[in-house]
């Protein structure tokens, strides 16, 4: 009997999932003042996560800019970056910071994207 349980716990701690979504196109025309617009959509179905908890960020090189939750749409996050004029590429990731409610107590975590590359086009 306890094989069974311990058997359906773990199957059913596999089935949670959370996942970013790049909403950034590969290329945008420079924009004239420099900031350039990323986005991302956060998904999961784990019931755990204080939504409160959120402070996620796109990270450009070693910098990290905060993301803020789009309006009128959910689980849609976006940030303006100032990018250099003198740089044609754009490595980027996102990273989402929250907290876990656990047994009388949250739990820090968090959830990295892929990596990848904007490609700036000049007008």
């Amino acid at each position: 009997m306890t094989w069974a349980i311990a058997s359906l716990l773990v199957l059913a701690a596999g089935c949670l999932q959370s996942r970013i979504t790049n909403l950034t196109p590969r290329q945008v025309v420079r924009p004239p003042d420099g900031l350039v617009l990323f986005e991302a959509h956060w998904d999961s179905n784990q019931r755990a996560i204080r939504e409160d908890s959120f402070q996620p960020c796109v990270v450009v090189g070693t910098e990290k800019h905060p993301l803020q939750r789009t309006p009128l749409t959910s689980n849609r996050w976006e940030a303006l970056v100032p990018v250099p004029p003198d740089r044609r590429f754009v490595n980027y990731h996102f990273k989402f910071d929250y907290q876990v409610q656990g047994f009388g107590r949250r739990h820090p975590n968090s959830r990295l994207s892929a990596g990848y590359q904007l490609e700036l086009l000049e007008p």
